[in-house]
């Protein structure tokens, strides 16, 4: 019989950001969840923990999304706790290697995991990833270069996108 592993403690917070209210989840490896309001795929706010005002994970988190909103910030480095599949893993992991402004096809993200013939996959798990913004998803668009879903709303990745280039009204 397979032993299961118990649900990690988590907290949460709220901070407040351009693409409105930002809900970050933190265990205690490091931020496990990163959620804007109406966010597909986002699980029930119950397994988020407790509301906390900060913590290590949620205090760094913050300051980082704050410096990426102001313009300061390109790359984030605040430790993750990612939990998914390996195949998910692997997909959230080539996602922080495109280069803040860049955008890449799900067809070009499949290639780069070494199965070009993944892309509806590849969107699946993009579609998954927990950490939004700090785990770049919304870099990663249709072939074509059109817009396709977002777990945050389209809206909030053509702002994202657009905010990137340099080109976001405020």
């Amino acid at each position: 019989m397979a032993t299961r592993t118990p649900p990690r403690e988590q907290t949460h917070t709220v901070i407040d950001s351009p693409v409105g209210p930002l809900t970050l989840v933190a265990d205690e490896d490091g931020i496990s969840g990163l959620y804007m309001t109406g966010h597909r795929h986002m699980p029930e706010p119950a397994t988020f923990g407790d509301r906390v005002p900060g913590g290590a994970h949620l205090d760094a988190a913050a300051d980082q999304l704050g410096r990426y909103f102001d313009g300061t910030l390109s790359e984030f480095d605040v430790p993750l706790s990612l939990h998914g599949t390996p195949f998910q893993r692997a997909v959230w992991e080539q996602l922080r290697a495109i280069p803040y402004g860049e955008t890449i096809s799900y067809g070009e993200l499949a290639r780069r995991l070494g199965n070009p013939s993944a892309s509806r996959a590849v969107g699946l798990a993009n579609g998954r990833n927990p950490v939004s913004v700090i785990v770049p998803c919304h870099r990663v668009v249709g072939s074509g270069g059109d817009l396709t879903g977002y777990g945050g709303g389209l809206a909030n990745k053509r702002y994202l996108l657009d905010f990137e280039r340099g080109s976001a009204l405020f």
